[in-house]
């Protein structure tokens, strides 16, 4: 990792801790996030790519799924282009 990723994704988790006050993001505001539909997390998941790692709270099939701030900002970090 380079310091210009170290300092980036360190940027990004100090926005998404600042304008959400939690340490975890929703399908919905990681759809917002990433610009594009909770239908389509929800399919990246089922594919297992195209998201940050998540947690599932509990064993059943529609249990809620958490996206921890830092694993969030980690996948952000690597997946925006720096000019």
């Amino acid at each position: 990792m380079t310091v210009q990723n170290i300092n980036l994704n360190t940027a990004i988790y100090e926005d998404l801790k600042n304008r959400y006050q939690k340490t975890t993001l929703n399908k919905k505001e990681l759809a917002h996030e990433l610009g594009v539909s909770v239908s389509a997390v929800n399919n990246y998941i089922v594919k297992g790519y195209g998201v940050p790692q998540y947690k599932k709270l509990g064993d059943a099939k529609n249990a809620k799924v958490v996206f921890p701030l830092p694993c969030v900002a980690d996948y952000l970090s690597n997946v925006i282009l720096v000019a």
